[in-house]
């Protein structure tokens, strides 16, 4: 084992130790997949609290922490933190075999974990809306014979039947066309957010045709989801993470008036606190 080779199985163990990776495939991913070949060469420009900040040295391995480095700075597109998406991962739970859609997704590092967690019997469809990062994205996963990259955006169908959609761009809802795409079973992972502060990840089950339940993951902050966002929703998600309350949402309506077990509600959509029916 090289040098890098250990740098990264140490990222690996550090950055899933509390992701809940109860069978160890998301620690196998992260230690599989060279950081390096996904943000270009060094040095690189990691952001911190107080904006980003260059490194000192062009040497892989100060890639191997749980930071997040830059692919289009002056659009704040980053390779995100390493931790969360860990978190994400294992709460998605991925099967091999599994058809899965990336929306949102950069040059390709965390395609290639999806790509080796649904192995050669499942598929990755990576879509991604800027152009420049979508090229990077095909030749960084052309290696990946069970990948395909597309230049497009996710907000926009048709989108076919999948396993698992994996957005990684701030929507202030559930768009209907990612809850449609799901198959019974199915599991639909995006960041729901407000204009400005944190909003969450949250996790989306389809159990059947009508019924969705809902948890949150985690706190997160993402750029936002082009055509997935809009306003008056995004105020009324202020108010609802200000409550602290997430934790206690558990499934998703659509198509209902919202009654009193509502986290919070938007356009055709609401967050219970009560199980789906």
């Amino acid at each position: 084992m090289d040098r890098l080779e250990l740098h990264r199985l140490a990222y690996a163990s550090e950055v899933t130790a509390a992701a809940g990776d109860s069978d160890g495939r998301v620690k196998a991913a992260f230690a599989a997949t060279p950081r390096e070949r996904f943000v270009g060469a060094g040095p690189w420009q990691m952001f911190t609290p107080s904006g980003y900040v260059d490194t000192m040295s062009d040497d892989a391995a100060v890639l191997y922490q749980d930071v997040l480095v830059a692919l289009k700075h002056e659009a704040g597109i980053n390779n995100g933190q390493p931790s969360l998406h860990a978190r994400c991962l294992a709460a998605l739970a991925l099967e091999p075999g599994e058809q899965v859609l990336h929306v949102g997704a950069g040059t390709g590092y965390y395609t290639a974990m999806l790509s080796l967690l649904v192995g050669p019997g499942g598929s990755v469809l990576a879509l991604e809306i800027e152009p420049d990062l979508a090229r990077k994205a095909a030749r960084n996963l052309a290696p990946y014979g069970n990948v395909s990259v597309r230049h497009r955006s996710g907000s926009r169908g048709p989108l076919d039947a999948c396993d698992v959609i994996y957005v990684n761009a701030g929507a202030t809802r559930p768009l209907d066309l990612w809850l449609d795409a799901l198959r019974p079973g199915g599991r639909l992972l995006f960041p729901l957010t407000p204009n400005s502060g944190f909003g969450a990840m949250l996790l989306v089950t389809r159990v059947s045709t009508r019924r969705f339940d809902a948890r949150f993951i985690c706190r997160a902050a993402f750029i936002p989801c082009a055509g997935a966002r809009d306003d008056a929703t995004a105020q009324k998600l202020s108010a609802a993470f200000r409550r602290g309350d997430s934790e206690n949402v558990r499934s998703l309506r659509r198509d209902t008036l919202p009654d009193a077990s509502c986290w919070c509600a938007g356009r055709g959509w609401w967050l219970s606190t009560a199980a789906g029916d």
